[in-house]
Parts: C-alpha cells; sequence; structure tokens
C-alpha cells in the first residue's frame, strides 16, 4: 500500500525536524541531563512538527539505548512507539474525546505504573477542544501528578487553553517553517526518491505551504501523482497550487506598465478562463511585485523569465503605489460575491500608478488648485490686516478657569436596573458575583500589556445572569475601559471559561459605586418616618435689658 510522503518521511529524531532548531535543542538537553517535567505544551501552526516532536521525546526519555538525548529507534520500545502500539504511550484526539469521563479515566489510568518503558506518557493532541470540565478534570492531575507519568499537550490555538493549565506546564512555541527550509527539506526528499523536479516549482509549493511542512508534503504527493514521467514541473505546480502561471503575471504587468489597459484587461480574463481564483491572482500578484523589490535593492532574482527582467523597469514609486492598490483590492475580493468585477476594478486602478516620485506630477490636480486658491485668500487677508487702521486695545479682566476635562457620564439608570434585578434574585446575583470574584485573578492574569494594566485594581462588585459592573479604584481606568469597543468581546471567551458565563461588563469607579449604591439602597428603603426625628426647640429671644449678655449667654428650658 503506498504511503504518503507526510507519513513516509515523518522526522524520527530531533536532528530530523526541520526548522524547529531551539524546541529540539531544548527537548534533547532534557532527555541528556534527565531533567523531565510532568506536562508539556506544544503549540503553534498546523503542520509545524508538534505531534512529531511528541513522539520523538517519548521514544527518547524511555528509550534504553539512547545516546546525547536521541532515540536510537531500533529498540522494541522505539518501534512500538513509532508503530503507535506500545501501550505505556497513549495518543488520545481531544477533539473527539473531549468530555469529563474521558479524563477521569485517563486520572485514574495515570495512578498504575508503566508496564515496559520507564515513563507513561499521555500524548494528548488538539487540547483546546476540551471542555471546561473536561479541563477542571485534568487540571487536578496536573497539579498532583502521578510518578512517572508525563503528559505532552498540543494545539493550534493557545489562547483558548485556561490560564490554570498554562502555569502548570512546560510551554515551548512552534514556529512556521521557513519557505527556504521548505524548499531544502522537498528537494532532499525528491532526491531520495529518484524525482527530477524544477526549482521553481518547489518554491511555488513551499510558498503555496504557508509555514506548514505537512501542508507542502502532500501538495507535492498530489503534484507527483499527476506527473506522467515523475519529474514536478513548473506547470503541474501551478496546477496543483491554484497559483496564477508566472508568464502570465509577466504579461499582465507587462500591459500595466505600457498602460494598455485594454489588453491587461484581456490578460485577466484568460486567467479568469482558465479557472483561477481571483484570490490567488491577487495573491501571486502581491508576491510578484514584492519579488520586484528585492531584486530591485540587490536580493536574488528567482525569476528565469525576460519579461520579469522588463518588469524591473518600474519604479519603486510605483510597486509602492501598486502593492497598496492590490492590498485594498484583494480585501474586496475576499468580501465581495463578484470577485471578477473588483479584480477588473483593481487592474483599471492599477494603470493609474504614480510615474514619478517628484515633481508637481505627483501632486493631484484638485490639490494643486486649491492650494492656489489659499494662497490667495491669505494675500488677501494679509492686505486687509495692513489698511485696518488700529484701534486703543482696552484690556479688559478676564476670568479664567482652569477647564475641567470631560468626565464620563455614567449611566446610572442602567446600574440601577442592573441592582433592582439582582435584588429580585438575590441567590442568582450572589452565585454569579462569587463565580467571578473567585474567577477574577484568573481573568486578569489571562491578559498581558496594557489591558493587564488597565485592569488592574478592578474588582466584581454586583452581578446578575446577564450583566457584571467592575468596580475600579481609579475613575480613569474605568472611564478608558468603557470607551473600548471590544470590552465585552475581550471578557467573553475569558469569562466563559474561568466564571462559566460571559456577562456584558459595565466599569465604574469605586467612589461613584458607594454613592450609586447608597443612593439605591435608601429608595429600596423608601421615606423615614417622620415622628422619628426629633425637632429641636425653637429658639428663645433674649430680653432687651440682656442683649449685652448675648454672646456669652446660653438659653436652658425649664
Amino acid at each position: 500500500m503506498y504511503q504518503a510522503l507526510y507519513r513516509k518521511y515523518r522526522s524520527q529524531t530531533f536532528e530530523e525536524m526541520v526548522g524547529q532548531e531551539v524546541v529540539a535543542t531544548t527537548l534533547r538537553q532534557a532527555i541528556e541531563q534527565g531533567k523531565i517535567s510532568h506536562a508539556y505544551l506544544f503549540s503553534g501552526p498546523r503542520g509545524t512538527g508538534k505531534t512529531s516532536a511528541a513522539k520523538i521525546f517519548a521514544k527518547a526519555m524511555n528509550c534504553p539505548n539512547q545516546v546525547a538525548g536521541e532515540p536510537c529507534n531500533d529498540c522494541y520500545i522505539c518501534q512500538a512507539i513509532t508503530e503507535g502500539s506500545l501501550e505505556d504511550v497513549i495518543e488520545i484526539d481531544a477533539a473527539s474525546n473531549n468530555g469529563v469521563d474521558e479524563i477521569r479515566d485517563i486520572r485514574d489510568k495515570s495512578t498504575y505504573a508503566p508496564s515496559l518503558a520507564q515513563y507513561k506518557v499521555y500524548i494528548i493532541d488538539e487540547v483546546h477542544m476540551l471542555s471546561m470540565g473536561a479541563f477542571n478534570a485534568l487540571l487536578k492531575t496536573l497539579e498532583e501528578p502521578s510518578e512517572n507519568v508525563v503528559f505532552i499537550l498540543a494545539t493550534t490555538e493557545l489562547h483558548k487553553i485556561p490560564a490554570t493549565i498554562l502555569s502548570r506546564v512546560q510551554r515551548f512555541e512552534f514556529k512556521s517553517i521557513k519557505v527556504v527550509d521548505i524548499e531544502r527539506h522537498l528537494m532532499t526528499i525528491l532526491d531520495k526518491e529518484g524525482i527530477t523536479y524544477d526549482s521553481q516549482a518547489i518554491s511555488m509549493i513551499a510558498r503555496r505551504a504557508e509555514g506548514g511542512m505537512r501542508d507542502a508534503l502532500s501538495i507535492l504527493d498530489q503534484a507527483i501523482s499527476l506527473s506522467s514521467d515523475q519529474a514536478v514541473s513548473l506547470e503541474i505546480a501551478e496546477e496543483i497550487t491554484g497559483s496564477i502561471s508566472l508568464r502570465a503575471l509577466d504579461d499582465y504587468l507587462a500591459h500595466i506598465r505600457q498602460g494598455h489597459v485594454t489588453e491587461a484587461l484581456n490578460q485577466l480574463q484568460i486567467i479568469f478562463d482558465n479557472g483561477k481564483s481571483m484570490n490567488r491572482f491577487a495573491t501571486d500578484l502581491l508576491h510578484y511585485l514584492r519579488d520586484l523589490l528585492i531584486v530591485q535593492t540587490g536580493g536574488e532574482n528567482t525569476h528565469n523569465s525576460a519579461g520579469f527582467e522588463d518588469n524591473l523597469a518600474f519604479s519603486r514609486e510605483q510597486i509602492f503605489a501598486m502593492i497598496e492598490r492590490v492590498t485594498n483590492g484583494l480585501q474586496d475580493i475576499k468580501a465581495s460575491p463578484q470577485p471578477k468585477i473588483y479584480a477588473e476594478m483593481m487592474t483599471i486602478r492599477l494603470a493609474d500608478a504614480p510615474e514619478s516620485p517628484s515633481g508637481s506630477s505627483s501632486i493631484p490636480a484638485n490639490l494643486l488648485a486649491e492650494m492656489a486658491q489659499l494662497k490667495t485668500q491669505v494675500a488677501q487677508l494679509q492686505e486687509q490686516v495692513a489698511n485696518t487702521p488700529a484701534k486703543p486695545f482696552e484690556a479688559k479682566a478676564v476670568s479664567r478657569q482652569p477647564q475641567q476635562p470631560k468626565k464620563y457620564r455614567l449611566d446610572t439608570n442602567r446600574v440601577h436596573g442592573i441592582l433592582q434585578e439582582a435584588m429580585e434574585n438575590p441567590n442568582q446575583a450572589r452565585e454569579n458575583l462569587t463565580r467571578l470574584q473567585n474567577a477574577w485573578s484568573e481573568v486578569i492574569e489571562s491578559l498581558s500589556g496594557a489591558d493587564k494594566a488597565l485592569l488592574s485594581g478592578s474588582q466584581p462588585v454586583a452581578a446578575n445572569e446577564n450583566h457584571a459592573i467592575l468596580a475600579f479604584d481609579s475613575p480613569f481606568n474605568a472611564e478608558q475601559t468603557m470607551k473600548r469597543e471590544n470590552l465585552n468581546l475581550m471578557f467573553g471567551n475569558i469569562l466563559s471559561q474561568a466564571a462559566g458565563f460571559s456577562p456584558q461588563i459595565l466599569a465604574i469607579a469605586q467612589e461613584d459605586w458607594m454613592h450609586i449604591r447608597a443612593e439605591f439602597s435608601a429608595k429600596a428603603r423608601g421615606p423615614k418616618e417622620e415622628d422619628s426625628v426629633v425637632e429641636a426647640s425653637p429658639t428663645k429671644e433674649i430680653p432687651d435689658a440682656f442683649q449685652f449678655l448675648a454672646e456669652d449667654a446660653t438659653i436652658l428650658d425649664d
């Protein structure tokens, strides 16, 4: 049975890992020095080697013949882990096993000692798919790990992992693999397979993979299957990736450079008739323009066509203007149900790119006219001022008070409404507030940079099912928080994971909160009884004969 290239050439040692030298070196030294932690988290884009690194790490820590942190891949344990048959190394897909029961089963079985290997290893792929209950069950295991048990978690969406999990694991971030490294690895594989190739075809496949080695090998596999003579040509790579041929881009930009808009539109129609995506066309055009800039600044020329050499006649300012217009056009093409129309509009705009970086031709005619009109108005004003007779200036005392900055106007009615709902359902409000207060430190730790500084000194003070009030020590921080348009979007995911629900947030200064709460409480209690207030008796008048003692006299009732 045919084996796919990404499975056949999967890395089996740290040395074979491509583009992840830092991660490979760190894990290799941890094995060599015997410093193996109980939990690891591998995060990064898809196809960058996270699961492969986890298996290599599991082999290296259990291999009886490991040398310098590398597994031998010859012993029974190494071969069994590679085949996935060793019962002490368990690989779990969290996308289909994301419930509490599955994680509890792992927790219970992890207490048993490994049967053959030195370490029992659990590799949980796509761990971000676990439910909140499953995360809580896993948290208990990570807090009190069993001896000789190692958890390796892998995810492509690090932001979905709770902060309580992140604080208990060693994190390794896998980067997107460079295009040069992908090209080199693909060429090595083709040389081993005895397949000829076009270097431009390999570059196109590597670029299309967007940093993922698995995607690159899958595309290469398709290209080899499409080839009838066991050769990967540029035409086959263009067909497989859906990319626009370099000759078509040469001709398209040549028409733009010469100002032949009609011919450029005809070339675009040919590209469209060949079934190419307008989205892919705009993306490839951006890469083509980027290559023109790189070559103009002294970089390597990877294009071997006369059309590309001719298009180097574009000035740098023209290329900058075209890149900006293609970028804007790409957004319209992606969002429109009629992408070809926007591609044609983009083509017409490209033909209007500036030809000269300096001189009056780079300034639009309407701006030149407005500048001339402004100069005339300034000259007229200067003449009127010169002809106006001077009048004696009368100084008037003007009281200048420092202008107070505008303060954020708090919606007290909304706060009263939240308090009213909390008063009507106090048990639910108290429970929600307790959940928020218990999770608030975790919410703060999940933030970083300016967001974390802005939320410092805040605390939930009231909550119902749909709303929560945050009291801030700093009125400025409360005001800035409410001015943020993405406030509730920022808290939604964090609160739903940490507290189990995501209420609408209302920020308020602590002093304003105390005042509003007292006002609401007074209104809720109703008016005070009049007879509970003892009024002072009216002051008696001092007789006229004793007025001289008015200041020192004290009047006493009988």
